[in-house]
């Protein structure tokens, strides 16, 4: 017997969700005890249609379908209070849409609580996906769970939710910094009446008078119950507004326009991939109208002015979403009869393959299925220019593989920012091979000011490491550099004699200036260039061969993303190789047909 404690079980914030529904035993009457659950989703992001009571122990939950179309019904997120210390339950999700998905391989619903805001993984022990003969041999969810504690609220999820308020909460952090390099516009209002946002990220200088500017559009969030999509487009956002070096130069050659959350109703009423009105935005753009795709509508308007401006080249259209079946994150991009322009098309997915450790280039395929017509990858490639690379982004919902222990590792929003970061970093060496950026990273002030002093040589105590038993080759100029894989093919060995002329030849290295020894001392590497142990050697002046590319150096620890040149703490996701070989760069990427895209 279900019981309601709220007469707006049908509000705005649930639109069919439960609402304070009591669950009490059958034959009982008058108020709820402790151990009667009570359920509620009429939140945002909340999702959950339906409650039965099988016993005591058990439930049998329903998801709410999206509104206006029955055919989706993946995403849940629903809280339960009202508890008894130490209760355990089974709940049971058995109207689930999508058999296929990750939960056949491993993956588990999360959940949180009052005190424990922090999203944790159910264990595998306790979750099983399964054909149940009692629901008509249909896929259920199950698991089960146990309450510790009584005055809690609990919180369970398919995913980590990412809402509207909180995209909001970020942009307007953003607008509070007051940013001369970031500006924030409304496109147009959902139907209901929800912002349509767009940020423009550029050089204080490039916002109202550009020049030749490139222009990257960054789309998120038009699938509303795929959540990581908001993340990943918030680490891209985080990187491109701060002060890193890499950023900064970005801003400086390209204007990037970045639509955080293109379907703000169907986020906030907890739909899986429809609108309210039950449209599936990422099938609509062939026949958007202001009337019932206003948010697409609207983006293709600015898309067109793009398209059209003399003053800027739009170069690239990068709609992120998530994927609930394929591990990793991985491309889909077109397919085209012209050779140049599909070889041109394929060079950003191979080098965000080599930024990137969770990048899964076996799932990253090209094609122009005519049952994607509607998408924004195959409408737009057909409707702008030719030189316009129009990509869908797409990140697990589960993790991603490895090569070395730990074999598979879950997403955290951490990793989600990490990808929007390598998204962003991975800019920069396209418009490197391309020849529109120079080679050779930005340098800090601080670092040239610095570089042009020199300090009196100190000792310093050599390691007992020193030399360097690892493999190595002859330069041009005759010195010997220890290599590993992992390295750059043109990173070179800067000689000094103390923590200053380190900084010094740092600062020499990154500008792509000779950095000239004092003579008769002793050659070692610079501290945080990650070099091996170099061999004796006399004064270079070039640090390369006539004629060869500047040695470029992965700035800011190994993911890219700190505001300073060494000592970062984020975690280890892949070393940058940066081959700019035309054949390095078109090798080795499969595609195919594959008819799963979101």
């Amino acid at each position: 017997m279900a019981d309601s404690d709220s007469d707006d079980s049908e509000s705005e914030g649930g639109l069919g969700n439960v609402s304070r529904v009591v669950m009490r035993p059958p034959g009982h009457s008058g108020k709820a005890k402790k151990g009667h659950l009570c359920f509620d989703a009429a939140f945002e992001t909340g999702n959950l249609g339906r409650v039965d009571l099988i016993n005591e122990y058990e439930y049998d939950l329903f998801i709410r379908p999206d509104t206006c179309n029955p055919r989706f019904r993946i995403w849940f997120h629903f809280t339960v209070d009202n508890i008894r210390l130490d209760q355990r339950v089974i709940f049971n999700i058995v109207n689930m849409s999508k058999k296929k998905n990750h939960l056949l391989d491993g993956m588990t619903p999360i959940v949180r609580s009052t005190t424990r805001p922090k999203w944790q993984r159910l264990p595998n022990q306790v979750v099983h996906y399964y054909r149940s003969p009692e629901h008509r041999n249909h896929y259920v969810l199950s698991f089960t769970f146990a309450f510790d504690r009584e005055e809690e609220i609990y919180h369970f999820a398919l995913c980590r939710p990412y809402s509207y308020s909180r995209c909001q909460a970020h942009l307007e952090q953003l607008d509070r910094k007051a940013l001369p390099h970031v500006r924030r516009e409304v496109l147009t209002v959902s139907l209901q009446h929800r912002r349509l946002d767009v940020l423009t990220i550029t050089a204080s200088s490039n916002m109202d008078a550009p020049l030749n500017q490139r222009v990257v559009v960054i789309l998120a969030r038009v699938h509303p119950g795929e959540a990581p999509a908001s993340f990943i487009c918030q680490g891209l956002i985080d990187f491109l507004v701060s002060s890193h070096p890499i950023a900064v130069l970005l801003r400086d050659h390209v204007i990037f326009k970045v639509v955080p959350m293109m379907n703000p109703d169907g986020v906030f009423l907890g739909n899986q991939r429809c609108s309210l009105l039950g449209i599936d935005l990422n099938r609509g753009w062939i026949d958007a109208t202001p009337l019932s795709h206003p948010t697409l509508d609207a983006v293709q308007n600015l898309l067109a002015d793009l398209n059209q401006r003399k003053d800027v080249h739009l170069d690239f259209v990068f709609d992120i979403h998530a994927h609930t079946s394929l591990h990793g994150a991985f491309i889909y991009g077109n397919s085209y009869d012209d050779v140049y322009r599909f070889e041109r098309h394929i060079v950003y997915p191979k080098l965000l393959a080599q930024n990137a450790e969770d990048f899964n280039s076996l799932d990253t395929m090209y094609n122009r299925d005519p049952k994607k017509a509607g998408t924004a990858r195959r409408y737009l490639c057909a409707t702008l220019k030719d030189s316009v690379n129009c990509y869908t982004l797409f990140a697990s919902l589960h993790g991603y593989r490895r090569d070395s222990p730990p074999y598979f590792l879950n997403y955290s929003e951490e990793g989600y920012y990490r990808l929007g970061r390598n998204v962003a970093r991975t800019y920069l060496d396209y418009y490197h091979v391309v020849g529109v950026i120079p080679l050779g990273l930005p340098v800090s002030p601080g670092a040239l000011k610095r570089a042009g002093r020199r300090s009196r040589p100190r000792h310093r105590r050599r390691s007992r490491s020193w030399p360097s038993r690892e493999p190595r080759r002859r330069t041009p100029g005759g010195r010997l550099v220890a290599l590993r894989p992992h390295q750059v093919q043109c990173y070179c060995v800067i000689t000094s004699s103390s923590e200053d002329d380190d900084e010094e030849a740092e600062a020499y290295f990154l500008a792509g200036r000779p950095f000239p020894p004092p003579r008769g001392l002793r050659t070692s590497p610079p501290r945080g260039l990650g070099l091996g142990a170099a061999q004796r050697a006399g004064p270079a002046r070039h640090l390369s061969p006539p004629g060869a590319p500047r040695a470029r150096r992965k700035v800011g620890g190994r993911d890219g993303f700190s505001p300073t040149y060494k000592n970062t703490n984020f975690p280890h996701t892949s070393d940058v190789r940066r081959d700019t070989g035309t054949a390095q760069l078109l090798a080795g990427t499969r595609g195919g047909d594959r008819d799963d895209e979101y």
